[in-house]
């Protein structure tokens, strides 16, 4: 091979040296499927024997692209860690680098809104697309994408969830079983600790519980609900406090996520309130603090990781193709550990 393909990111004298155009190489090195599967396995080879490094501009010169997608964190002023986020940015980061991308993420300060930063990545042309996540029921970053006419990819809906790719868990449904499993247990007594975020999720969780209780027709359940606002976690223990104050105390605290849920553990441990023995208490999501509770807590598993890497390779999908919308909605799997059981007065 000539030696002037050794000078780091010249993929002009790596095309001269294989004989290929520029156009053919940057493409077989971004996995584009349009590249036959064997000049690809060329390309890549030759690139890896001389350490090849694709410069960015140079790259983007010739497909009018970066290589990057975009991700909005925002930087919240309450220090609760988000575990969700942890393992959602870890699959999503390896479906990208399984076809050649990287992912590229903006953080969002307190001051910020998310949409302006979106905005200023978009309008500098820094990402190919987007990957939003906790959606909003009227969410005003899917509204700006679709008017932009900008690749993006949502993990979740919007109330109006039409003309753009997504993909969700049946959080409605979920909630629907989990009460009419309760029931059976014995629970006629329900607390649900649920968020002040207009979020999607919330609305699909919290209708599908209250559906559950409608169709049963029972004029022995009750239902108490609170709703806290999700990262100010010191704001918790009150709401959480005046359902085991309460006169006719839940049996059952089903809670919107796995942090609600650890913290109804925790408050519950401190009022000597046996769980599960007095108190049945559920979560959502399955981060990896659920497993070590004491309880250890029941929840609902929705494949973090793995739906973030099915989202990169959608994303990915719809750039190389221009295929069209193409939207998912899968079934969380219910985990049964301790921190359930049948209801006080039903043993």
């Amino acid at each position: 091979m000539n030696i002037a393909a050794k000078k780091k990111g010249s993929l002009k004298a790596l095309a001269a040296d294989l004989g290929l155009s520029i156009t053919t190489v940057s493409r077989a090195l971004g996995g584009y499927s349009d590249v036959a599967e064997a000049t690809r396995l060329r390309v890549v080879a030759a690139a890896e024997a001389i350490d090849y490094v694709p410069n960015i501009a140079g790259k983007m010169l010739v497909t009018g692209r970066s290589g990057f997608v975009g991700f909005l964190l925002p930087l919240r002023d309450s220090p609760i860690f988000d575990p969700f986020l942890g393992e959602y940015i870890t699959g999503l980061s390896a479906g990208l680098a399984e076809r050649g991308h990287n992912l590229f993420m903006t953080t969002v300060s307190s001051a910020q809104t998310e949409l302006t930063a979106l905005q200023h990545i978009v309008e500098s042309g820094r990402a190919d697309a987007m990957v939003l996540n906790r959606i909003a029921e009227d969410d005003k970053r899917v509204n700006y994408l679709m008017e932009r006419d900008f690749p993006f990819v949502a993990h979740g809906r919007t109330l109006e969830h039409t003309g753009y790719s997504w993909i969700d868990t049946d959080g409605q449904q979920a909630f629907h079983d989990l009460f009419d499993w309760l029931y059976e247990l014995g629970h006629r007594r329900f607390g649900l600790l649920s968020i002040t975020e207009a979020m999607t999720f919330r609305r699909y969780r919290e209708n599908g519980f209250r559906t559950a209780i409608n169709n049963k027709g029972d004029s022995d359940v009750t239902l108490s609900m609170q709703r806290v606002p999700r990262f100010e976690s010191h704001t918790w223990g009150q709401a959480i406090d005046s359902m085991l104050d309460a006169e006719h105390q839940p049996t059952a605290i089903v809670a919107l996520t796995d942090e609600l849920a650890l913290s109804v553990i925790e408050r519950a441990a401190a009022r000597g309130i046996d769980v599960p023995g007095s108190l049945t208490v559920t979560g959502f999501d399955n981060i990896p603090a659920a497993q070590f509770s004491k309880p250890e807590l029941t929840t609902f598993d929705q494949s973090i990781r793995s739906s973030a890497q099915q989202m990169a390779g959608l994303l990915l999908d719809t750039l190389d193709s221009q295929q069209g919308v193409r939207q998912q909605l899968s079934s969380p799997t219910l985990i049964k550990r301790a921190s359930h059981g049948p209801a006080l007065n039903t043993r």
